[in-house]
């Protein structure tokens, strides 16, 4: 594969995976004790883009609440709303950026073998 359609392509599935991340976080948000994960994007080999994900443990909130006239407390999942929406934006415009790309190349190989042929 030509190296600028190999960085594209595996860009595209990498931020489709953060996007998923992100939008399994903002599904979980409401389930107590849910810990968030993050997807960590790096160059990979030939130019690509490689995916790892990792859990973020830091601890929610704590609410007390009553269970058969005790007051207990339970942690809330540590999920921000608005930090999961920042990174949804993010994936979604590097998702259009290299959608694009791929995009341009195409019709650059299409103008080059209508000169061609």
């Amino acid at each position: 594969m030509i190296d600028g359609t190999y960085a594209a392509s595996s860009a595209l599935n990498a931020f489709s995976k953060s996007l998923a991340v992100a939008s399994n976080n903002v599904a979980n948000m409401n389930a107590d004790g849910y810990k968030k994960s993050r997807a960590i994007l790096q160059e990979g080999q030939n130019g690509g883009v490689e995916v790892s994900t990792q859990k973020i443990d830091t601890p929610g909130s704590l609410i007390p609440y009553e269970e058969a006239s005790n007051v207990q407390v339970k942690e809330t999942s540590n999920v921000d709303l608005a930090e999961e929406t920042v990174h949804m934006i993010s994936a979604q415009r590097g998702h259009e950026a290299n959608a694009k790309s791929l995009e341009v190349q195409n019709e650059l190989w299409g103008t080059i073998l209508d000169i061609v042929g």
